[in-house]
């Protein structure tokens, strides 16, 4: 088949989709919530029977085999419409942020390792890792790390990314080059990527997971940090991830994925982006706890967010909820929805989860 014949089906598959969806499917689409990744976890089957959430995020560290980690990604998949399957991530960077380690995948070295070897270098490697999690039936890893540390003397005093060693290096060009290979690896094995964490965290001191009023008080609009993502947008990348610091000089109001001015303004309209838009985690961040669950959610798809990560599936149904209402009573919300589900469904179509 010609790519224009395999592109008008696809198109066709993703518009006939989205007209037979209900709004409480759309919205479920909108949502990735968590699941130990060494375990099963009944509120987890809830929210993709009850609730229709469309994406899940394996949690923890897990010393499951490729083929036992098939097993509970199948058990996940059967829980789905059949024409309508699930995105089933992971962080699988490497260093200190490998939840899959169990026989048959891959010792991933941290980022400072990985941005020492040539981008050729990493690119295959990074196809055989993503070969190991298509393997076991992961589709989507949460990486590359697009962070821009200030400094390797900074790097110590930045707790999310430096203190771990999770940046490819210290300099533009190396981070961008590194992030595509990585990038392009993966694609290679058929596992979607997501760059992260718009619009950067190396400048941060808090880790927003663990510590509350994190603020980055030095990038702008026009920063190297928001460059580097401009430069993966240029390059194709699928899906950018947004944080949750405050960024003083962006938006001093909001966390960075609620804010408007950063995902609908700066991402979408200034940068150019059209792609797939995942929060970092909404449910378990200190960052976030201020607002309800709900709230948060409803913030983040306002922002211009097209996917909520939310590790505890406990909080899907409120956050679902309130979701729901929002659209029912806000047609420029509910519009919104329809945008964000359509950016879902045509990623799922290329990825061959839609039918």
């Amino acid at each position: 088949m010609s790519e224009t014949k395999r592109s008008s089906t696809s198109t066709k598959n993703m518009d006939k989709n989205i007209e037979q969806m209900t709004l409480e499917q759309k919205v479920g689409q909108l949502f990735m919530t968590g699941m130990p990744a060494n375990n099963y976890n009944q509120a987890t089957f809830d929210a993709i029977e009850k609730y229709q959430v469309g994406s899940i995020i394996l949690t923890g560290r897990s010393n499951l085999s490729v083929p036992e980690m098939k097993d509970i990604t199948d058990k996940l998949q059967g829980l789905a419409p059949a024409n309508r399957k699930l995105l089933i991530s992971c962080d699988q960077e490497g260093g200190n942020v490998q939840v899959l380690q169990g026989q048959g995948f891959s010792q991933i070295p941290d980022g400072l390792t990985q941005g020492s070897w040539t981008a050729d270098k990493l690119q295959k490697e990074s196809q055989t890792w993503g070969s190991e999690l298509y393997a076991a039936g992961v589709n989507f890893d949460l990486a590359p790390v697009a962070d821009q540390v200030l400094s390797a003397d900074s790097a110590p005093q930045n707790a999310p990314i430096g203190y771990w060693s999770r940046q490819y290096a210290y300099d533009k060009a190396s981070i961008i080059s590194h992030a595509q290979a990585f990038t392009e690896g993966m694609k290679a094995a058929k596992v979607l990527t997501t760059a992260k964490h718009f619009p950067g965290l190396g400048a941060v001191t808090g880790n927003t997971d663990i510590s509350a009023g994190v603020r980055d008080d030095q990038t702008n609009s026009n920063s190297e940090s928001v460059q580097i993502f401009k430069d993966l947008i240029s390059s194709g990348t699928p899906s950018i991830m947004t944080a949750t610091a405050i960024y003083d000089k962006i938006d001093p109001n909001l966390p960075g994925a609620f804010s408007s001015k950063i995902v609908d303004g700066l991402l979408r309209k200034q940068l150019g982006f059209d792609g797939l838009v995942i929060t970092d985690d909404l449910s378990n961040a200190a960052q976030v706890q201020s607002w309800t669950p709900g709230q948060r959610a409803v913030l983040a798809l306002s922002a211009g967010n097209d996917l909520v990560l939310a590790n505890e599936p406990t909080q899907i149904p409120e956050m679902i909820s309130e979701v729901l209402q929002k659209a029912k009573a806000d047609p420029d919300f509910a519009k919104k929805i329809s945008q964000s589900a359509t950016r879902v469904i045509k990623v799922k179509v290329e990825m061959k989860l839609v039918e």
